[in-house]
């Protein structure tokens, strides 16, 4: 009693593009070494910088890594468009 299920045309044309692009994966990248460092320095025993270090990667460098745009990745200007004037 399985029933089939067609795909539509205009699924299949659709191409799925990865968001993120080298500077995503740079600043995910200098996030983890951050955290790596505060966790280091956490099990050294310090008790200022190691949460500051966790805090600024977590906090801070892995949502800029996932917000941050990069522009060889951008589809904003279209051929044509004269918004500069």
């Amino acid at each position: 009693m399985a029933t089939s299920v067609k795909k539509t045309s205009d699924m299949s044309q659709t191409e799925f593009r990865w968001p993120f692009g080298r500077r995503n994966y740079i600043f995910f990248a200098i996030a983890l070494l951050v955290i790596l460092a505060g966790y280091i320095l956490l099990r050294e025993g310090s008790i200022t910088m190691a949460p500051l270090l966790l805090v600024l990667g977590y906090c801070v460098l892995v949502p800029v890594a996932l917000i941050i745009k990069d522009p060889s990745k951008r589809n904003d200007t279209t051929p044509g468009d004269d918004s500069s004037e």
